[in-house]
Formats: structure tokens, sequence, C-alpha cells
């Protein structure tokens, strides 16, 4: 008797579970339209949320044109506005397939700790941006250069969590904020004058009173050669192979790189046409015999 029941119940049992697959099959074409439909709108609504985060942008890029705020300033916060949009999108897109956004919230919180630590260069980044556009150390178009990393270039943009230099080689160089915030920077656009340091050699038999009147003139006759500051030649070194001279001038911002190759090049010729030898590498060998038996 206990037998018989027991295959009853597994039969029973059978037929319940095939109840259930026929009823999930039943419903699948249907679930599966609503889960095409939820995707669907997905995508429109990301599509356009991207259209309205484009707008927001430039809403808020004009008004700080018309503001006329820094250039910088403008970067760092459209990168910031537009991350923080997307991750509001994301979330609102993820709500639409039953995600709740408090749970996400809170479940970030309890790994707070390990995401720091996952991103905590970011977080420095994001934190030596901001640092720049407070304090500015330099803008955009400036002329730096960083002692910490050897690198120079014309300031082109200020993101988020990068710097962009353009080198005069036209070579673009990235350097996170948080390096730069952190670095010793030389601003070489502070000031409207720059001042030139040219390094000449000249040989032991030259007159060096002579050469620094045929360099002084040189100097006299370049238009670009500021005449309201000082302009020298001095010995700077008495060298192995010969004296170098220091020809220091100034120079306008926009035309010290023209200025001193040109003054550079004018100052061989003018060294050549005066006869006054420019040294180089030289070494004197003695040889002696030994006439001993």
């Amino acid at each position: 008797m206990d037998g018989q029941l027991s295959g009853l119940e597994q039969i029973a049992q059978e037929e319940i579970d095939m109840g259930l697959i026929h009823s999930y099959l039943e419903q699948l074409p249907d679930k599966a339209l609503r889960f095409g439909v939820r995707v669907l709108m997905a995508v429109i609504v990301f599509l356009v949320g991207m259209q309205v985060i484009r707008l927001v942008r430039g809403i808020v890029r004009r008004s700080l044109q018309r503001g006329n705020a820094d250039v910088g300033v403008m970067q760092f916060l459209d990168s910031f506005i537009k991350a923080v949009l997307y991750i509001l999108l994301v979330f609102m897109i993820a709500s639409g397939f039953g995600l709740d956004a408090t749970s996400v919230v809170a479940l970030l919180g309890s790994a707070g700790v390990a995401i720091g630590l996952a991103v905590q260069g970011s977080l420095s980044n994001f934190a030596g941006g901001v640092l720049i556009l407070l304090l500015k150390p330099f803008r955009v178009d400036d002329y730096i250069k960083v002692d910490n990393e050897g690198h120079e270039g014309t300031v082109k943009e200020i993101q988020l969590f990068y710097t962009k230099l353009s080198t005069p080689n036209n070579h673009v160089v990235i350097i996170p904020n948080g390096a730069l915030s952190n670095s010793s920077i030389l601003n070489m656009s502070t000031l409207t004058e720059r001042r030139m340091d040219i390094p000449v050699g000249i040989s032991y038999d030259a007159d060096i009173r002579r050469a620094r009147e045929v360099i002084m003139k040189v100097l006299e006759e370049d238009a670009a050669v500021l005449t309201s500051k000082d302009r020298r030649v001095f010995v700077e070194e008495l060298a192995d192979s010969g004296v170098n001279l220091n020809v220091r001038c100034w120079a306008d911002n926009d035309e010290y790189w023209e200025c001193k190759w040109r003054i550079t090049e004018k100052i061989k010729y003018a060294l050549d046409e005066a006869q006054i030898a420019i040294p180089y590498p030289q070494m004197d060998v003695h040889l002696t015999s030994d006439l001993k038996n």
C-alpha cells in the first residue's frame, strides 16, 4: 500500500513538473517580448540621453564663454559634467530593468575601501586637476617645463585627470594631473619677456675683448633684442679646449625661439669674418723615447 502511494506521489510530482515547464514555455514569448521592449527602450533612452548631455554641455560652455572663464576651467568642468551625467544616465537605464539604485549605492558604499584603493591614482589625478584650476600655476596656451619629468611644451588641454602638452617638435605629451600638482613647474609664459643665454666658445689664442665687441654688435643689430634690458657677453668658463663665453640678452616671449636661433647663427658668421676661431675638443699627446739600453 505504501508502495502504491509513493508511486502515485512520484507520478503526481512529474505531472506538476511538466505543468510548470509547459507554463514557462507558454510565458516565454511574452517574457522575451517584454525584455526586447525594455532593451529597445534602453537604447532609445541612451541615444536621447546622449543628445541631452551634449545639449547641457553646450549650454554650460556658452555660459562660461560669456562669463570670460578660463579655457582650462571650461575644459575641466566639461569633462566633469560629462562623466557625472553619463553615470546618472546609466543608473536611469539600470533602474528600468528593475535594478534598485539604492541597493547599488549601498553596495558601492560597503565596497568603498576596495574601490578607493583601486582608483586611488585616478582620485589623485582628479584632486590634482582641481588644485591646478584653483591655484592656476599655468593656463591653456602657456609654455611650461616640468622639472621632475623633463617634459616641456605648450598647454593645450586641462582635462579631468590629465593635461596635454604640445612639444616644440609637434608631439603630444599627456601628463597626469596628480604628477603635475606635485612637481616643480617652470612657467615661461607668466611674464611677457624672457632672457636667453647662448654659450659661445672661442680658442685660447683669440682676443676675448675683440670677440666681445663682435658679438655685442650682433646683439645691437638684431631688432628683436630688447634694448631696455641688459645685454652682456662674459667669460663663463676656462674649459679644456677653449674659453667659453655666455651671451645674455632679452626678447619678447613670442619671438624668443626665432631670435635665439637667428642670433646663434649670426654670431657664427660674425666670428668667422673676424677670424676668431671656435675651438673643438682636442688632446695633446707627447711621445718620449727611452734611450737606455
